[in-house]
């Protein structure tokens, strides 16, 4: 199947696409329908990486835009990887210009801490 165009494109944490991907899930269990490989891999996969709900997500991704030096796709990228630790998150600020301090590395981690 060739795309041809984009209709649309909108960001969305890993909850949202759980939660999508489950309701796909339960209309082809309900219809008797087989799901696909990728389908059971790809429900799988948001399992095992998923931390929070989708109203957790869109809360901690609002509190992160908030800040002074958050740009949107880093904010979408910690939501969705949750780091734990200053290394996680200094890795995905890697390819940015600018670099945290550590009171700003702590209020970041402390607002990931606080949605788990």
């Amino acid at each position: 199947m060739k795309v041809k165009a984009f209709v649309s494109e909108e960001r969305v944490t890993l909850p949202e696409i759980r939660e999508s991907l489950l309701k796909i899930e339960a209309h082809r269990l309900e219809s008797g329908k087989e799901m696909s490989y990728e389908l059971r891999k790809s429900i799988e996969h948001v399992n095992h990486l998923v931390k929070l709900s989708p109203e957790a997500s869109k809360t901690l991704l609002s509190e992160l835009l908030k800040l002074e030096k958050m740009k949107s796709d880093i904010a979408y990228r910690i939501v969705n990887l949750m780091p734990k630790n200053r290394d996680e998150l200094r890795a995905i600020y890697a390819k940015e210009r600018f670099t945290l301090t550590p009171e700003e590395l702590d209020l970041i981690l402390d607002l990931v801490s606080a949605q788990n």
